[in-house]
C-alpha cells in the first residue's frame, strides 16, 4: 500500500514539472517576434528618407537652414526692383544700320552729368512684342490704304516668335487683334481699321501705356501710324502721356503721315481737296446737313500750327522713350525703316546701373549713354523717374 501511494506521489511531481516546462517554452517563442520587428522598422526609415528627400520632406529636417537663404534672397530682389535702372539702347551707324558686337566696356552711363558704373549688360537676340497703333481719324482717311500697306509691311519684317497687337483709334480705342504671331490674323485685323470720327490720340497712348503694355513682358515697342494731331481726348493730354512714356520701358516709333494741305480747311472731319482744289464735304452730300457743320473732331488739324504741335508730340514720344520718328514719304522708305526697327528691337543692348545717390520717390533724373566709338548714333531714353519698380531688365 505504501508503495502504491509513493507511486502516485512520484507521478504527481513529474506532471507538475512537465506543466512548468511547457509554460516556459511557449513565452520565449512569442516574445522574440516583436523584438525582431522593431529594429527592422528602424532600419527602413532612414533608407527611405535618403532615397527621396525632396518628396518626403528632407528639407523640413533642415528647417534652421531654410530661412537663411530666403531672407537675403528677398532683400536682394527688393534692392534690384527698387534701385537698378535699366534701359534698352540701340547703336546705329550714320546710315541707320544697327552696330553689333559691342561689349560692356564700350558703354558709359551718366546720371545728372555724373558717370555711373555699368552693373548690367546684355546683348542677345530676343523676340519682342509690338503694339501697332493705327490712326483712323478723318484727317488720315484719304491715306488709309497707305497706312494699311505700311502696317502690313512692318508685319512682314517680323520673325515667327515676334508678336504684334493691332489697335485702331479715332475718338475711341479699339483692339483689333491681341498680341499674336499669327501673320494672317494680323493682316485681317489691319484691314479692319476703317476711319471714323475724332482723334483721341492722347487717350489712346495712355491706354496702351497703362493697360496693354503693362501686361506684356520682355522687349516691347509701339509703332504708330498717325499725323500726330489730337482733337477729342478727355482723360489724357500732351504732358501726362509724355510723363508716362518716361516711366515706361517701351520704345515709341511714330510713323508720321502728313495730312496738312490736303485736308479740307475748316471741314473738320468730312472733307478733302481733290485734284481741282474743289472742297467736297461728304457729310453734306450724303446726309444733307449744312456745310458749316463740324464733326466732333472740331477744327483742330486745320491750321499749320496744330500740325506742327502734332509733329512736336511725335518727336517727344520718340525722344523720351529712346525710339525714332519716321516720315511716311513713300512705301519704299517705310520698308527700309521697318527693317531697321525690327532689327533694333530684336538686337538691342540692355544696360543697367545702381545710382550712386539715392533719390526721392518720383524724382526725375537725366541720363545719357555714350559709346566709345566714332561716328555712331546712340538711341536711349534721356530721363527716368526714380523709384519706379518696373525698370528691371527684361521686364
Amino acid at each position: 500500500m505504501k508503495r502504491l501511494l509513493l507511486a502516485f506521489v512520484c507521478m504527481g511531481i513529474l506532471g507538475l514539472a512537465s506543466y512548468g516546462q511547457t509554460d516556459r517554452a511557449t513565452r520565449p517563442r512569442v516574445a522574440p517576434t516583436p523584438a525582431q520587428d522593431a529594429p527592422a522598422l528602424r532600419n527602413e526609415l532612414p533608407s527611405t528618407t535618403d532615397r527621396r528627400p525632396p518628396v518626403l520632406g528632407g528639407a523640413r529636417t533642415q528647417a534652421p537652414s531654410t530661412p537663411t537663404p530666403t531672407v537675403p534672397e528677398e532683400d536682394q530682389i527688393v534692392k534690384v526692383e527698387t534701385n537698378l535702372v535699366t534701359m534698352p539702347v540701340s547703336v546705329l551707324d550714320r546710315d541707320g544700320r544697327f552696330i553689333g558686337n559691342l561689349q560692356q566696356k564700350d558703354f558709359k552711363i551718366f546720371e545728372n552729368g555724373l558717370e555711373q558704373k555699368v552693373d548690367y549688360f546684355q546683348s542677345v537676340e530676343q523676340p519682342f512684342t509690338v503694339v501697332l497703333m493705327i490712326d483712323v481719324s478723318p484727317s488720315t482717311a484719304f491715306r488709309i490704304d497707305e497706312i494699311h500697306e505700311g502696317a502690313i509691311a512692318f508685319v512682314n519684317q517680323l520673325r515667327p516668335n515676334d508678336k504684334v497687337m493691332v489697335i485702331a483709334f479715332d475718338e475711341r480705342v479699339r483692339i483689333l487683334s491681341p498680341a499674336t504671331s499669327n501673320r494672317q490674323a494680323l493682316r485681317d485685323a489691319i484691314y479692319q481699321a476703317e476711319f471714323g470720327d475724332g482723334t483721341s490720340l492722347f487717350d489712346s497712348v495712355d491706354r496702351v501705356l497703362n493697360q496693354e503694355l503693362a501686361n506684356i513682358s520682355g522687349r516691347k515697342a509701339v509703332v504708330m501710324f498717325t499725323d500726330g494731331v489730337d482733337t477729342t481726348s478727355r482723360r489724357a493730354n500732351y504732358q501726362s502721356t509724355i510723363a508716362d512714356v518716361e516711366e515706361a520701358d517701351a520704345l515709341f516709333y511714330p510713323i508720321r503721315y502728313g495730312t496738312e494741305g490736303t485736308y479740307a480747311r475748316g471741314g473738320g472731319g468730312g472733307g478733302r481737296v481733290n485734284d481741282d482744289d474743289i472742297v467736297i464735304d461728304w457729310t453734306t452730300i450724303i446726309l444733307g446737313r449744312p456745310q458749316q457743320r463740324r464733326s466732333r473732331r472740331g477744327p483742330a488739324g486745320t491750321s499749320q500750327e496744330e500740325y506742327e504741335g502734332g509733329l512736336r508730340y511725335l518727336e517727344a514720344l520718340a525722344q523720351n522713350s529712346g525710339g525714332r520718328k519716321f516720315e511716311a514719304d513713300s512705301l519704299s522708305n517705310l520698308d527700309a525703316a521697318f527693317a531697321g526697327i525690327a532689327e533694333e528691337l530684336r538686337r538691342q543692348y540692355s544696360l543697367g546701373y545702381y545710382p550712386d545717390k539715392v533719390g526721392q520717390l518720383g524724382e526725375r533724373r537725366r541720363i545719357s549713354v555714350r559709346v566709345m566709338r566714332p561716328s555712331v548714333i546712340v538711341k536711349a531714353r534721356s530721363t527716368y523717374i526714380f523709384g519706379q519698380s518696373d525698370k528691371v531688365a527684361g521686364r
